[in-house]
């Protein structure tokens, strides 16, 4: 569907800059996006390879287990299901910090093996599956590594400035998003 978008947005733009008589300015905005596009990725590269083996070097020393048993009284309230399951829980507490370290691309892999190890096998999303969802969607993030990191690679002299912003931003809507769970989860029926 979202292909189907793009491809129509591509097409107007072209209609109206041939309808304009400024197919070169199209031409010229599409190979410009797309360098820039180029450069961001090499940008953010770095600082995702560097954050994603941190988190394999802390899982290779334990150090992701220890910080799964520090995070487990808050974790194991959100999810109480999960917290029997030792794997299920470890990738659910590696998932938290990648996202408290502001790194939602690394912390996916991780977010999908505790929804898997969430899984009744039935086909419909569990409560904890949609409050882990809505935990990874809204994220806290206290230290927002990829927004800094594109803030960077476009020139920001002070890529962080903005940690008291993405902070209580962050904590509002986890906040907000928990509580939509929990009101949901009163409508829902019994899964």
């Amino acid at each position: 569907m979202l292909s189907w978008l793009w491809t129509l947005m591509i097409l107007i733009s072209l209609v109206f800059g041939y309808a304009a008589g400024s197919m070169g300015a199209v031409s010229g905005a599409a190979m410009e996006g797309a360098s820039q596009a180029v450069t961001l990725v090499i940008t953010m590269a770095g600082p995702l390879c560097l954050w994603s083996g941190l988190g394999e070097l802390m899982r290779q020393s334990g150090l992701r287990d220890k910080l799964g048993m520090l995070l487990s009284p808050l974790l194991g309230r959100l999810f109480p299901k999960l917290s029997e399951n030792r794997d299920g829980f470890s990738a659910l507490s590696a998932n938290v910090t990648a996202n408290l370290l502001g790194l939602g691309n690394a912390a996916t892999p991780m977010g999908v093996e505790a929804c898997r190890a969430m899984s009744d096998g039935s086909g419909i999303a569990t409560k904890e599956q949609c409050r882990l969802i809505v935990m990874n969607t809204a994220s806290i993030q206290l230290i927002p590594t990829t927004v800094a990191a594109v803030r960077s690679g476009l020139g920001c002299r002070t890529p962080m400035d903005i940690l008291p912003c993405v902070l209580f931003t962050s904590l509002c809507s986890v906040s907000a998003g928990l509580l939509a769970c929990r009101i949901a989860a009163r409508f829902s029926h019994d899964h």
